[in-house]
């Protein structure tokens, strides 16, 4: 079959896919004759669709799949997805809204049926959509985080840890979103600058003249204040230490203390104590055994604690209590003052501390082990930097609050004894108290936090706590690859799952990724409008193009700004690698590579070269697939694919295939055949469609190519010798292209070169492939010579190391044409200089334009000076001939 002319990306994607899903190539099962490598991918949520994220993140996973598989591993990726508890029971909650109705309205029950009925509805969008993106997971172990495997998994979790005493209920301070009605973990709070007002407010003392004032950017909760609190060592408060003082509106009694928590720095040094509505207060109230008083309740409603506001919002009962304080005069002053604003990482709202009864599991004990294995090298992070990040939250740790109060997740397995007070958990449903034995009990409301399943992705995903044949084969698994945003939510609590019900860590490798951010430099977001749907993108450039450009850009550690302009450069390329095939293809006829090694050719300089290079490239992409180095190894196979296969040898190729000295065609096709199909090998894990298709057309190329053997070299490859002479030929031509540009004489257009070439050695190269210099540099006319006793007139002249190539332009160019078009160009780059020069001597303009204009104008001028410079220079070699 021939190759079609146009690369039409879409209909090979779409037909490939199938194909490999037709014929099963994705699926595994344990093969103990071979060495097993295993990826899961991080389940995105079944409420999700694709974003640039999972583009570049499942890119990654699926080039490291491919690239170990054709190494001859047994690679396993396990896909799913997860339950997304908040996101999606918020969707479903919005969807019955608009029927009028509450999740209450219908019942736990029948709200779940509803849930389940939207998972299997609109579940699968982002499964689609991923394998839209080429990915090769088996897709026959997809699994969800509440399937039957996973839940079992959960429950056997929960329970081993309660049974230890890893698990326990307490009342805490926890943080609370208003809107989803659930508690939080300090991880899924998002924290924004925020542009507030620092509030500063005088508590009067009891008894005698004078107060305490005190600073805060919440006067709403003084309501709830129950002591005001200076740093023990603080000099100017320690006359009034056991002073009573007087909370203002309400006019309630409370004790100064001292305590070592506050900073004397801070506002005026002294600070509210409010134990019911933060953090950090609720652990001086239990030190000082001070009251909790609750002022804004679950919905961000002020309780009839907080007296003459009650029922107010909390941003209505802000404006009011400012308008009171002033009146009362004690409001002294209002200073803006920007400060970190907790949010829900779901729905934005801004979190409220509160204090209920939740959940937690104790984390200390399970992240020894985990600290250790990264300190061991068990598991590595790449970039290495992570690792600190990793250790330092892992040695500051704290207890994890689990319960959420929602209905769509894993149910908490523990039940409550009516008749004894008991509770107690269960993987299976008990039909009475494990104590007593009595049939009154049920089952606790809340849902365990997303993250708890999460974090048995590794293990529940291979089938435990069943000792599966998987388990024992595929686990610990070989990568994971993610993003930084979740090492602390996810990383850190597989490792901690992974090491407490396995006795081993989940996976050897962390690759942290880069985030790819907007032109601005910022976090794409689709609310916000600033996002980028890949989808469009594939549309647009094709699959290939789109994780060629994505994997081009993104090198290891740095986010990076999205460009459009990759993907334009990207496409351009997959059309070069497609007509590059075609045209090997349509000399490659009757054309068997048979059992011929490359070692039994007696092989030419550029054949010697281009072999040489591919080897190292070989090397290099090795190695930068195998260290997550993925652009590097991106970046190396399109400078030597174009810059060198295309541009240079088989330009070179074409007087060897369309000779009549069959031996050396022979060879040419062996060698063109030889690096055509270990390029598409190398290139085939990160543009997986275009490399199957175009091997399908080689000859030789059995099967699929995802199951071909990864390239291989032997040290007789490396020639660098012939690295060298060649760099001095190709030097040679690129400084007459260069000549050619600078007069713009057209490639077409053939000319008369003079080569000056001290050394023999450069002189003997030239002469033996003179040919090869002049088709590549267009040249009818070549003369080489070691040294001219008088330069060739009417000639420019371009060096490279010691040779000097000379081209006379007397028949090229009208000389007195050309020297009237380059003072005409002076003439107008000098008038634009002037313009930008009195633009940057111009006070007003520099007081007034912002940094990066000033910047810029300095550059284009620089580029000017240089411009005109290099004119003159040029100008002055006309007016001397």
């Amino acid at each position: 079959m021939e190759l079609k002319s146009v690369y039409e990306p879409h209909e090979i994607e779409k037909k490939l896919y199938n194909l490999w899903l037709e014929k099963d190539y994705f699926k595994v099962n344990v093969n103990k004759d071979k060495k097993p490598f295993t990826i899961v991918i991080p389940p995105p949520n079944v409420t999700g669709s694709l974003h640039m994220g999972h583009a570049l993140d499942n890119t990654i996973q699926d080039m490291i799949i491919r690239f170990r598989r054709m190494q001859g591993y047994n690679t396993l990726w396990i896909p799913g997805t997860d339950h997304a508890g908040i996101a999606t029971q918020n969707k479903v909650e919005k969807e019955i809204a608009e029927e009028g109705l509450t999740r209450k309205d219908l019942g736990r029950e029948e709200f779940l049926k509803r849930v389940w009925s939207w998972k299997e509805k609109y579940g699968r969008n982002i499964v689609y959509q991923l394998q839209r993106l080429g990915i090769s997971c088996d897709w026959s172990r997809e699994r969800f985080t509440m399937d039957e495997v996973c839940s079992k998994a959960v429950k056997t979790a929960f329970k081993t840890l309660f049974d230890k005493g890893l698990i326990y209920r307490g009342k805490y301070i926890i943080n609370w979103c208003p809107r989803c009605l659930t508690a939080l973990s300090d991880l899924e709070v998002l924290h924004e600058e925020t542009e507030g007002n620092l509030y500063y407010i005088n508590y009067p003392f009891l008894e005698g003249d004078g107060g305490i004032i005190v600073a805060t950017t919440r006067p709403e909760t003084m309501l709830g204040d129950t002591a005001v609190a200076v740093h023990p060592e603080d000099e100017k408060y320690r006359s009034f230490a056991g002073k009573t003082l007087i909370l203002p509106i309400l006019n309630r009694k409370i004790p100064l203390i001292g305590d070592e928590y506050v900073d004397p720095s801070f506002g005026t040094g002294a600070v509210k104590i409010t134990p019911a509505h933060d953090p950090n207060d609720f652990i001086v109230g239990h030190r000082h055994n001070l009251e909790q008083i609750v002022v804004i309740n679950e919905k961000g409603i002020m309780t009839e604690h907080a007296g003459p506001y009650k029922g107010l919002s909390g941003e209505e009962c802000r404006k009011k209590i400012i308008e009171d304080l002033k009146e009362g005069g004690f409001l002294l002053k209002v200073e803006p003052y920007i400060h970190g604003v907790g949010k829900c990482y779901r729905c934005n709202t801004s979190i409220e501390p509160h204090i209920s009864e939740q959940w937690f599991c104790k984390m200390k004990d399970l992240a020894v082990p985990a600290i250790e294995a990264v300190k061991k090298g068990h598991t590595k992070f790449f970039p290495e930097k992570y690792k600190d990040l990793y250790l330092y939250w892992m040695e500051n740790i704290k207890d994890w609050c689990i319960s959420r109060q929602l209905w769509w997740g894993h149910r908490i397995p523990v039940w409550y004894c009516d008749d004894c007070n008991n509770y107690f958990s269960s993987i299976e449903q008990p039909s009475a108290c494990e104590k007593c034995n009595g049939p009154s009990i049920h089952q606790e409301t809340d849902v365990l936090d997303t993250w708890f399943s999460s974090g048995l992705w590794p293990l529940s995903t291979m089938g435990w706590p069943e000792d599966t044949e998987d388990i024992k084969y595929f686990y610990p698994t070989s990568v994971l690859v993610t993003a930084r945003d979740i090492i602390y939510l996810w990383v850190a609590r597989m490792m901690m799952m992974g090491l407490e019900f396995k006795s081993d860590v989940p996976f050897h490798h962390v690759f942290i990724h880069a985030t790819i951010l907007n032109t601005e430099g910022k976090r794409m977001s689709k609310s916000l409008g600033t996002g980028i749907d890949p989808l469009d993108l594939m549309d647009k450039y094709g699959t290939d193009a789109t994780r060629f450009g994505l994997t081009y850009m993104t090198a290891q550690g740095q986010d990076v700004k999205f460009t459009e302009e990759r993907l334009e450069m990207s496409r351009n390329f997959a059309n070069k690698i497609w007509n590059a095939t075609r045209f090997t293809l349509m000399n490659l006829e009757n054309f068997t590579p048979g059992t011929i090694s490359i070692d039994d050719l007696t092989l030419e300089l550029p054949d010697k070269w281009i072999i040489s290079r591919y080897a190292g490239l070989v090397t290099k992409m090795t190695y930068s697939y195998a260290n997550y180095e993925f652009s590097d190894g991106a970046r190396d196979f399109y400078e030597f694919f174009w810059n060198e296969f295309c541009d240079w040898y088989l330009e070179i190729s074409k007087l060897s295939l369309y000779s009549s000295d069959e031996k050396r065609k022979f060879t040419v096709q062996y060698v063109l055949w030889y690096i055509l199909t270990g390029s598409i090998k190398l290139l085939h894990p990160v543009m997986p469609f275009i490399t199957e298709e175009l091997w399908s057309y080689l000859p030789q190329s059995n099967g699929s190519i995802m199951f071909a053997e990864w390239p291989s070299i032997n040290e007789n490859m490396i020639d660098v010798k012939a690295e060298d002479k060649m760099n001095i030929l190709s030097g040679i031509v690129k400084s007459v292209r260069a000549l050619r540009g600078d007069l713009s004489i057209a490639p077409s257009k053939e000319i008369q070169i003079y080569i000056e070439a001290p050394e023999e050695q450069d002189r003997t190269l030239i002469e033996e492939h003179c040919s090869y210099i002049s088709k590549l540099g267009k040249i009818n006319d070549l003369t080489i010579v070691a040294t001219f006793e008088e330069k060739p007139k009417m000639a420019f002249s371009h060096c490279f190391q010691t040779i000097v190539i000379y081209m006379p332009v007397k028949d090229l160019i009208d000389i007195n044409q050309e020297k009237t078009k380059l003072r005409k160009e002076i003439e107008k780059l000098e008038q634009d200089l002037v313009k930008i020069n009195n633009k940057l001597t111009n006070e007003d303009f520099l007081e007034k334009a912002p940094g990066d204009i000033i910047n810029k104008e300095k550059v284009r001028k620089e580029e000017l000076t240089f411009k005109i410079n290099s004119i003159k220079d040029r100008l002055g070699i006309f007016s001397n001939m």
